[in-house]
């Protein structure tokens, strides 16, 4: 008897967690998805160098200038690129490579980071009328090493126009080329702010956001996401 009561209280404590951590319709939540980023609340991040695995030789630069915007937006202190830039290249730490799985105790006690944020660039390219990425990113806590947050984006920034002015075949070749002299002047950094847009979208907010400790609730979004914007 006494075995089948403590089946019974130790099947109610699992359902009272699995209360705790899924939303009425079955979707994990925030904390449930991201635990480690409540239990250590990170304050200050650091963003290293994106590790380019793409063709394109300017992604990387396009990608880490914009990757603090969103992040300061949820309520995170991030350290300046810039100032972090220098100080990595003088220390001959600008490849995000040599630390990526490695110690993160050096930028603990340079830059005084409670978490680091890491992201890696598969695919960066034109494709069709648009440009093709394919990202993802971790952070991992500067103080044990845990990956407190990852995300990873294919995200197609679709920038074709039609044209109202021609139809037929020379229609089709001039919106062809009106599509790939767009691409041409568009600047990527456009997509590179949509892809973090919605990486970001559903990290935890920090200390300097509203939402800063009430938002464990909330429905959690997919970690692997794909999506098709203008």
């Amino acid at each position: 008897m006494k075995k089948v009561l403590l089946f019974i209280a130790a099947a109610v404590v699992l359902s009272g967690c699995g209360l705790l951590t899924q939303t009425t319709g079955g979707q994990f939540t925030r904390v449930s998805q991201y635990p480690m980023m409540y239990e250590e609340k990170p304050l200050t991040l650091l963003v290293m160098p994106p590790i380019n695995n793409s063709s394109n030789v300017d992604a990387k630069e396009l990608l880490f200038t914009s990757i603090s915007k969103p992040l300061v937006e949820a309520g995170y202190y991030v350290i300046s690129p810039r100032l972090a830039m220098d100080i990595l290249k003088a220390e001959s730490a600008y490849d995000s490579e040599l630390f990526y799985e490695g110690s993160l105790t050096p930028f603990k006690t340079v830059f005084g980071a409670d978490a680091v944020v890491f992201s890696v660039i598969d695919t960066w390219a034109k494709k069709g009328f648009g440009i093709e990425t394919k990202l993802s990113y971790i952070i991992r806590s500067a103080h044990t090493g845990e990956i407190l947050f990852d995300r990873s984006c294919d995200l197609y920034l679709d920038l074709n126009q039609t044209s109202n002015s021609s139809s037929g075949l020379l229609g089709a070749v001039l919106d062809l080329a009106t599509s790939a002299l767009s691409t041409a002047l568009t600047d990527h950094i456009v997509a590179a702010r949509k892809a973090n847009y919605y990486i970001f979208k559903d990290i935890p907010r920090g200390k300097y956001n509203p939402d800063f400790g009430i938002d464990g609730d909330r429905a959690a979004e997919k970690k692997d996401i794909s999506a098709t914007v203008k």
